[in-house]
């Protein structure tokens, strides 16, 4: 039975959690998801090649690209330009509003994932990004010859379960087929091509070839100490049970396999994000949480489930924060990890996304105010003129205060990445909306409206598009 979105009623009750935070009154969380699209829409997206991609993958709260930053000058499907989870999140937040134009502009971005050679249509295999100096592609962030060496396969995996996604989503035959068919010979390509660990476990980066890059992502001959423990190797695991769900192959064996060695190693919590190292990463508990729960319903296996809830989902609470930090408001809000503290929104947004299925599961309600305590805690630094969502929240001075907003020492991010940090919000706040949110008024269509002041329905949002979908090009041949 859907509960009811009464998240300002619920703070009396609430209070003596320490870890919560009530809705804002003057703005919901649908209000901060409906922002989170404006900005997308409004001041990240240009043409190329007559679709329309993400201008930069490191913009300030104006749109503007950070050159000076590794993700400044590049733009692709990979970890931190996100463009297929980001098309997917915003045709999801068009159908939930019925809004045609917001779905035709993320198949636009769906349709530039496709036809930009971000993909090889033989070998499936997938090259994450481009510059958008020289139009070269890479396969990593660096987009450097120096550094072309490497690729991170989960998150290469993650892109594919992505494609998998979306596929779910569309109806038109072709699109469907073509995004179906790179999941299945991208799996090809690491169940044939992708050597393993001695330990039993995934890479975390890997050649072209598919062999062991043991070093850094920024140094050629430096160790990387989470090379054979890095949580990006769940990717894989996630996505070999999406097309086993979905009848498009039988990786039963080999999930098997891995998650033995998962769980026999106490779990693989060292760092999904590609420039961090640390073993043990908030994001990398909600990731195992979210594909354990996956895995254990598919091999049936309660062991594999209560791992995922003892040790994946609880170890979350270590990165929560209870009060205000430093005068930043980082109540409700997780860290990311004990040598980078920053709190991050893609992860608070993934960790948010596993609190939710494990309220979906278990009708716990501690589960369901966790996740909403994190959705309201990341709507309180939304830039409401523009829509901007900081990357994170520096409550420590990790980065630097030249880089906060204000120059403050103790301060938000003035940067973001616009279809990750920015937009990844919109997956758990659109789950909680379509499946546990009471749906208390509609408009004359029969679109659900959210929140309500003084009694009154809040209007159906409206967004200023200044970016047109580009007329559609004729579908190459897969």
């Amino acid at each position: 039975m859907a509960r009811p979105y009464h998240g300002v009623r619920q703070a009396a009750s609430l209070s003596h959690h320490r870890f919560y935070v009530p809705e804002d009154p003057q703005y919901s969380i649908f209000e901060s998801v409906k922002d989170a699209v404006r900005f997308v829409v409004n001041c990240s997206l240009e043409e190329y090649q007559g679709n329309l991609r993400c201008k930069s993958t490191f913009v300030d709260y104006l749109g503007r690209p950070q050159p000076w930053h590794p993700f400044g000058c590049v733009e692709g499907v990979g970890w931190a330009a996100n463009a297929v989870g980001g098309a997917w999140e915003l045709y999801r937040f068009g159908r939930f509003t019925r809004d045609t134009r917001i779905m035709e502009i993320a198949l636009s971005v769906l349709r530039h994932c496709l036809d930009s050679g971000f993909v090889n249509y033989e070998t499936g295999f997938i090259i994450p990004y481009r510059d958008t100096r020289n139009d070269k592609l890479y396969l990593n962030y660096l987009h450097s010859d120096k550094h072309n060496l490497w690729i991170c396969p989960g998150s290469a995996a993650k892109v594919a379960y992505q494609f998998l996604l979306f596929s779910d989503l569309i109806s038109e035959d072709g699109l469907r087929q073509r995004m179906r068919q790179i999941a299945v010979r991208h799996a090809k390509w690491i169940a044939h091509t992708l050597d393993p660990l001695p330990n039993g476990w995934f890479p975390r980066r890997c050649t072209p070839e598919g062999k062991v890059y043991p070093f850094r992502h920024d140094n050629l001959t430096m160790p990387d100490p989470m090379s054979d423990c890095s949580a990006d190797g769940l990717y894989i695991i996630q996505f070999m049970a999406g097309l086993t769900e979905r009848g498009l192959g039988d990786y039963r064996d080999l999930i098997r396999q891995k998650v033995n060695v998962f769980i026999k190693n106490g779990g693989f919590y060292g760092s999904i994000n590609h420039d961090t190292y640390d073993d043990d990463e908030n994001v990398a508990h909600a990731v195992a949480f979210r594909v354990l729960r996956i895995a254990g319903r598919l091999l049936k296996s309660q062991r594999v489930t209560d791992f995922a809830y003892r040790s994946s989902l609880d170890g979350l609470r270590k990165f929560e924060m209870a009060e205000d930090r430093n005068g930043v408001a980082t109540k409700g809000l997780l860290y990311m990890e004990e040598t980078w503290n920053t709190a991050y929104m893609w992860e608070n947004a993934e960790a948010a996304q596993a609190y939710l299925e494990a309220y979906e599961d278990t009708r716990r309600r501690t589960y369901l105010n966790k996740a909403l305590t994190i959705l309201h805690a990341t709507a309180r630094h939304r830039h409401r003129r523009t829509g901007f969502l900081t990357e994170g929240v520096d409550w420590d001075n990790r980065v630097g205060s030249q880089h906060h907003v204000r120059g403050k020492k103790y301060a938000p991010i003035r940067y973001t990445e616009p279809f990750l940090n920015h937009l990844h919000v919109a997956e758990p706040t659109l789950c909680y909306l379509e499946n546990f949110a009471d749906v208390s008024f509609r408009d004359p269509e029969g679109v659900p409206l959210f929140g309500s002041r003084d009694g009154k329905p809040i209007p159906r949002f409206s967004l200023k598009i200044r970016v047109s979908a580009p007329r559609r090009r004729e579908r190459r041949s897969a």
